[in-house]
């Protein structure tokens, strides 16, 4: 089987324990019990970390670039079980650059809309959302609401229309599982292939979303971007 993202790499822990699992990709793969160590996972599955853990700080050091002005933040939310964590980290990450940030939970694809007017009506300058299985409908919503939004995962801002994006290539991670499975069906085990991570993130900006929102993006931010849609 080959699982994307956290709540499906723990439907398929449950369904079974002697069918190969490969992750593409999961957050916290030891938090979360998928395996034992990155070096030696142990277990009927293994594949690749996003790490978007570690890009969060780096993610509110871009906010405070681009929103210079910003007092308040929404960190979007669903019912992905990493997300608390994440959320906690973009928390404290923006309490250190002196801006306020509130956690808002959309469980499903249906309470975007009124999730969104919630954080419109609470006055949040900025929304991050944080990494899940994308939601195509969120850029156009967030852009109805007049809230200017950022991404963990960079499909938002390539596919749909998002702002900004800081991360992992998420098609890397396509590329990496199919490795894996490659390696397992040649009669590796799991349990001996190593956890893989990648080692490269991009900043993304989309130009024509910024001229919707009617957002200017500093200069210094579009040179270090590594990709802009324009």
């Amino acid at each position: 089987m080959v699982a994307n993202a956290t709540p499906a790499i723990a439907a398929a822990q449950k369904a079974t324990s002697t069918i190969p699992i490969v992750m593409s990709p999961a957050t916290d793969p030891i938090g979360s019990g998928f395996v034992v160590s990155f070096a030696h996972p142990g277990r009927n599955i293994t594949g690749v970390a996003n790490m978007f853990g570690d890009t969060t700080t780096k993610m509110l050091d871009i906010i405070r670039l681009v929103f210079p002005t910003a007092k308040k933040i929404g960190i979007l939310t669903s019912n992905n079980p990493t997300h608390p964590p994440l959320a906690a980290l973009a928390v404290s990450a923006a309490e250190k650059l002196g801006i306020s940030a509130t956690p808002f939970a959309a469980r499903d694809p249906e309470d975007l809309e009124l999730v969104f007017a919630q954080m419109k009506t609470s006055h949040c300058d900025v929304v991050y959302v944080l990494a899940d299985p994308p939601r195509p409908s969120l850029p156009q919503i967030a852009l109805r609401a007049s809230l200017p939004t950022v991404f963990q995962v960079n499909s938002y801002v390539t596919n749909y229309e998002g702002l900004i994006s800081y991360g992992p290539d998420t098609t890397v991670f396509f590329k990496m599982a199919a490795t894996y499975v490659d390696r397992i069906l040649k009669g590796s085990k799991p349990a001996d292939i190593p956890v893989e991570q990648p080692s490269a993130f991009q900043l993304v900006v989309n130009l024509r979303a910024a001229k919707a929102l009617q957002i200017t993006i500093p200069e210094g931010v579009l040179l270090m971007a590594d990709q802009v849609i324009e």
